[in-house]
């Protein structure tokens, strides 16, 4: 934990924010098509049937699933029940850059979370790098134009991703406790595999409320089917690997950093959908977002 910061390192974290802008953005497209927490209930389904096919040897009796039962359904529970289903209602509101941009506090959250909880000092090179970090969002929020920020304003879209960033910030503390066992760590889809089967659980319950409240009923088409692939595939197996390897390597608090490159790329993403070319503003963000990684980074 905690390493110089690496070419592979640096891999690892800045491809799960990629994929988790194009989430954001698919989240939004399906809004009307799914409800929020089923959406996030088929998502997780058909990851695990991915990561079964994967490190299904993985997953054999004493290999602590049932031994260490409540550690991974707190995993669960944070990494794929309550964040993935809040940013889904999020989305119901809010738009994609909206809600990426919210999570942009994940330094902060980090840092608080990992001081109150985990006992982890706070080190004035990282409130540095989350001040700049936080400053290259706002340049990406206000287009370049400190005037538009006073137009902001938070739906209730946001204070769900605000909640669903407090909850990944546990999920990345939780995920460097000592009491995984070495073999479920050395086969990560057995390892994933078990966090999803817990979240499965809750990602049900869930659904269950809001089926029991009258959630619309889905309306299957290709597109949506082609959208629960890609989630399923990218932003969760795919992310979720990347993103438990460089946590392991960097820290919890390094990595919240990388989370701030999230709304950079779903605005780029979002031009890309809209025809619209990348501004100067964007390099300027991305300019201050990366040197938030450097100085939080440095020993």
């Amino acid at each position: 934990m905690n390493q110089k910061l690496t070419p592979s390192t640096i891999f690892l974290l800045t491809i799960p924010p990629l994929l988790w802008a194009g989430n954001a953005i698919v989240g939004r497209l399906v809004r009307e098509a799914v409800p929020p927490m089923t959406l996030n209930l088929l998502r997780w389904a058909l990851a695990l049937l991915i990561l079964l096919a994967l490190g299904y040897k993985g997953l054999k009796p004493g290999s602590g699933i049932l031994k260490n039962w409540k550690r991974y359904a707190l995993l669960g529970l944070a990494g794929i029940g309550l964040y993935n289903s809040f940013q889904y209602l999020a989305l119901q509101t809010s738009t994609p850059i909206n809600v990426t941009l919210v999570a942009s506090g994940m330094p902060v959250w980090m840092m608080l979370v990992g001081r109150l909880f985990f006992g982890v000092a706070v080190k004035q090179r990282q409130v540095a790098g989350a001040v700049l970090s936080i400053v290259g969002v706002l340049v990406v929020l206000c287009r370049g134009d400190a005037g538009q920020l006073l137009a902001l304003r938070l739906v209730t879209g946001d204070f769900y991703m605000i909640l669903a960033t407090i909850a990944w910030s546990f999920y990345s503390w939780m995920l460097l406790q000592s009491k995984d066992e070495p073999a479920l760590r050395a086969d990560w889809a057995a390892f994933l595999a078990t966090q999803v089967m817990y979240g499965l659980l809750w990602s049900a319950a869930f659904s269950g409320i809001e089926w029991s409240v009258g959630a619309p009923a889905i309306a299957w088409s290709g597109k949506l089917a082609a959208a629960l692939l890609f989630v399923a595939a990218g932003p969760a197996v795919l992310a979720y690997a990347l993103w438990g390897a460089g946590i392991r390597r960097a820290g919890p608090g390094t990595g919240a950093f990388f989370v701030n490159l999230t709304p950079l790329f779903a605005a780029l993403l979002s031009s890309a959908f809209l025809g619209e070319p990348p501004h100067a503003y964007h390099a300027l963000a991305f300019a201050l977002i990366v040197g938030g990684i450097v100085v939080s980074s440095r020993r």
